[in-house]
């Protein structure tokens, strides 16, 4: 099954804490995203401030090789002046193929926070889905709250899916926006929706009780072919899926096509490159592309790995593009000395004596 990579490090990336990236920043990480092979790049939000907005014009000039860039934003403030709404007319001036909108699909929300009837917001999703769809390719419908809605009111939830559906939406992309939903509970959810609509069906998970991976996973096991996320995972909170772990999961574990699985191999150099223009220290015990994801330290293990690697490595670290390590500490053995010294010329396979006395050394 092929799975469609949606990223939204400029745009959601952005809200996380620490987290500041100038105009030239992001044009340069959706140069790289594009090489790297993602589908769909999420550039920010232009009707919400001057930089976003001035990002959309300069990106204009990136020649992209293959991803396409939406611009994000939400649906009209009134059901009265869509046409008019100036949110949704400059996500039209960003003047990108494909436009990204959520709607309130959470009764809480749209009853408190806004203050409509199920009537007057399954029409507001309508209309501005339907008006955005008649200037553009593609728009894509973030269900924002949706797991959360559903499990508070499945009609209303699936109901406002359905004003999106009727306005011509061509992606809906369930939202846990919140990021409590367990996997068990998004594999469900995704399952009955994915029975109810005949259109691609997307996850955006948020990693707020540390399952953002786990919950996109399972949503890809339901059906879901769109996957949104970040590279490290970087947003607001406690972060969003994490792109970094999701992709492998999904090429080397899941056996699914994406648009990635020949440029893998760059993975963890891509992941060092968004940290270093975010300013961020990289995560070093994160999986696949942290420096401590293939580091050993015991010497049993190190025994193992330098007969086996399969023995304490679940794939090999080139297919990320990341590198075995092996430590020394007082939790060393010969092994570790033996490899150590391998590293640097030094061949002491022989000389068993001499570990033995490195290693008490030590």
């Amino acid at each position: 099954m092929f799975i469609e990579i949606f990223d939204t490090t400029l745009r959601d990336g952005t809200q996380g804490e620490g987290v500041n990236l100038s105009v030239q920043d992001k044009l340069l990480i959706a140069k790289r995203l594009d090489e790297f092979g993602i589908d769909i790049i999420e550039g920010g939000w232009p009707g919400s401030n001057p930089k976003d907005e001035d990002f959309f014009k300069q990106a204009k000039n990136l020649k992209l090789n293959h991803a396409k860039l939406t611009s994000f934003g939400s649906t009209a403030r009134s059901v009265k002046d869509v046409e008019s709404d100036y949110n949704l007319n400059t996500l039209l001036k960003s003047e990108t193929p494909i436009i990204t909108i959520f709607g309130k699909t959470w009764q809480l929300h749209s009853q408190k926070g806004l203050g409509l009837s199920d009537e007057e917001n399954a029409e507001l999703i309508y209309k501005s889905v339907k008006y955005l769809k008649a200037h553009v390719d593609r728009v894509i419908f973030d269900a924002e709250h949706f797991f959360d809605g559903y499990k508070h009111n499945p009609e209303f939830a699936l109901k406002m899916l359905e004003a999106a559906t009727e306005g011509g939406a061509d992606t809906l992309v369930l939202c846990d926006t919140n990021g409590g939903s367990l996997p068990e509970e998004v594999f469900k959810i995704v399952t009955e929706v994915k029975n109810k609509f005949n259109l691609q069906i997307g996850i955006h998970a948020h990693n707020d009780a540390e399952l953002a991976v786990a919950n996109s996973l399972a949503a890809v096991n339901a059906g879901a072919t769109h996957v949104h996320g970040t590279i490290n995972g970087i947003g607001e909170r406690c972060g969003n899926a994490n792109l970094c772990s999701i992709i492998p999961n999904l090429i080397l574990k899941l056996n699914h096509e994406t648009n990635q699985k020949n440029t893998l191999q760059h993975l963890t150099s891509l992941s060092n490159y968004v940290y270093e223009l975010m300013n961020i220290h990289p995560n070093t015990r994160a999986a696949y592309t942290g420096k401590s994801a293939f580091a050993h330290k015991g010497g049993v293990h190190v025994s193992a790995v330098m007969k086996d690697s399969r023995m304490y490595e679940h794939i090999a670290p080139e297919l990320v593009g990341n590198k075995q390590r092996v430590l020394i500490s007082d939790l060393s053995g010969q092994s570790n000395i033996k490899y150590k010294a391998k590293e640097v010329g030094i061949d002491i396979s022989d000389d068993k004596e001499l570990s033995k006395r490195l290693v008490n050394y030590i």
